[in-house]
């Protein structure tokens, strides 16, 4: 959608994903073109498209990671039953239609002649046994959540699956778009549960040969170093026009910026705000942005003092000036959050009021807490320099109430598992509702079920919130939903689990020479059209 030179700003409410795209000035269905319009080479088939990513995969099986890098690979070898388009709205995967056959029962038909990159056929007996697979308490999944209420996958016929769920859950269709739902050879999982059996670890097997069904197929992974992805040209929908696609890991940014200028990499991803008048000063690259159901936010282990204490955590939430860092660290790229839901999200509530920055209040609520002379802390962030910067704004804002921050920067891997297994005090971290329903943006960020790895990295919940979420995702009523979201999202203002920083834009830094890339809401890169200019 969007052309060199062209940022457009995250507004500030629309009520839905199609006008917030429809509001950037372009259609953002349409590929993105070379950033001034001229002629800068032919754009060829074939070639290697390299991505500067930030951080390494965590894992390359669908089912065993919840993190976008992950999933920026895992998206281009594993496809899902259906997908999402730019607007959000579902159209057909690897399942062509679908519908409910009655309040507990979803029928999904499914493409013929679709193999794996193994040669192995794709069916309904597939289908059954990679959903077997991450229910299985044994695996471990933290994707599990998606499909919790699912209770049987039933195979029809060779084409046609059922699921049936324990209540109805109207949101299923979404979750099974989700990238967690990507589909595996049934061979590899076989492999993978032999390994299981002589004492391996879950997708032990399927991290070292990913077999999916999507328009590339897995070369090699050389772990803190790259990934690299060979073009499956006997992809259904037509062998992309790629060689090959490389993610490479870049940490720093200026690195990054410098790769792409001398051709070394294509895309740099993520582009920090500070960064895009320089991306937009420079010839040979655009900033490409898109907006998204995205929330960052700081969270507080809610299972440490002093943080299991409710006037703790709002004090600490009305000491951080959002719009200071909005502002400062992001150029008022973004707008300020409320609670964990984006306004384009099913469920969202745009009356709902959040904490205000209120310094004064925020040293009487710890004075009321019995911490008049404040404490001492940690703050984690992982090596995204925005996160970092963010860090060290709190820590200058949170001493002015006599907190005491000390910044931990933590190895991306090592952060997921350590904030997981709850040795954090506070954190900075994100999160994306993926499937644009409430259920999603809550429902593994606050529910008891759902402590560490599966989202809820705060330890925060409460029987009332359990009980609210859980009602949310079993009715069929869409009002009934959306008051019960609406109460939710008054408890976590008030309970402040985490400060909800903001929805942020996503941006990149590209060189003219790609075409046909486009950013999905997501965060997910789209990349099976992308061609480069020789």
């Amino acid at each position: 959608m969007n052309k060199k030179g062209k940022l457009s700003l995250f507004i500030t409410s629309l009520s839905a994903v199609s006008l917030l795209l429809a509001a950037c000035g372009t259609d953002d269905s349409d590929p993105i073109e070379s950033g001034d319009g001229e002629d800068n080479g032919t754009a060829q088939e074939g070639g290697d498209l390299v991505i500067g990513q930030l951080s390494d995969a965590v894992s390359l099986d669908p089912h065993g990671s919840n993190d976008t890098p992950s999933s920026n690979v895992a998206y281009n070898i594993y496809e899902a039953l259906l997908i999402q388009d730019e607007n959000m709205e579902l159209q057909p995967g690897l399942a062509t239609e679908w519908e409910p056959i009655d309040d507990l029962t979803w029928q999904f038909t499914l493409r013929e002649d679709v193999t794996f990159h193994d040669g192995s056929e794709f069916n309904a007996e597939v289908v059954q046994a990679n959903f077997e697979r991450i229910l299985d308490e044994n695996i471990a999944s933290p994707r599990s959540f998606l499909y919790e209420m699912v209770e049987e996958i039933n195979v029809i016929d060779e084409y046609t699956v059922e699921f049936v769920t324990e209540y109805p859950f109207s949101p299923l269709p979404a979750h099974l778009a989700h990238n967690g739902g990507g589909l595996m050879s049934a061979e590899v999982i076989e492999e993978d549960y032999a390994a299981l059996e002589n004492g391996e670890e879950p997708g032990s097997v399927i991290n070292e040969n990913p077999v999916g069904t999507g328009p590339y197929a897995f070369e090699s992974w050389t772990p803190g170093d790259e990934i690299v992805l060979t073009s499956n040209e006997d992809y259904w929908d037509g062998a992309p026009a790629l060689d090959s696609i490389t993610f490479r890991v870049i940490p720093d940014s200026n690195t990054r910026f410098a790769d792409l200028e001398t051709g070394a990499i294509h895309i740099s991803d993520p582009l920090s705000p500070s960064d895009v008048a320089r991306v937009e000063g420079t010839d040979g690259m655009f900033v490409n942005s898109q907006p998204s159901v995205s929330l960052s936010y700081i969270g507080f282990n809610a299972e440490k003092e002093p943080f299991d204490n409710t006037l703790v955590r709002q004090a600490i939430s009305m000491a951080v000036n959002k719009d200071d860092i909005i502002n400062g660290i992001y150029d008022g790229i973004g707008i300020p959050a409320i609670s964990s839901l984006a306004p384009d999200v099913f469920g969202y509530d745009e009356d709902i009021s959040g904490l205000e920055y209120d310094v004064e209040e925020a040293q009487a609520l710890l004075a009321e807490a019995g911490y008049p002379d404040g404490f001492s802390t940690t703050l984690w962030t992982n090596d995204n320099q925005d996160r970092i910067d963010t860090a060290t704004a709190v820590q200058a804002q949170l001493e002015e109430i006599g907190v005491d921050v000390e910044i931990e920067i933590v190895e991306w891997g090592a952060y997921l598992e350590n904030t997981a297994a709850g040795e954090h005090d506070m954190f900075i971290l994100g999160w994306t509702t993926v499937t644009g329903d409430a259920d999603y943006g809550m429902y593994p960020l606050f529910h008891s079920d759902n402590f560490g790895e599966p989202g809820n990295r705060t330890f925060f919940a409460t029987d009332e919130l359990d009980s609210l979420l859980e009602e949310a995702r079993q009715s069929a009523d869409e009002d009934e939903r959306l008051e019960l979201y609406s109460n939710a999202q008054e408890i976590l203002v008030e309970e402040a689990p985490m400060i909800y920083i903001h929805h942020q834009e996503y941006l990149l830094a590209v060189s003219d020479d790609v075409e046909g890339l486009w950013h999905h809401p997501t965060g997910i890169l789209m990349l099976k059209d992308v061609t480069v200019n020789q």
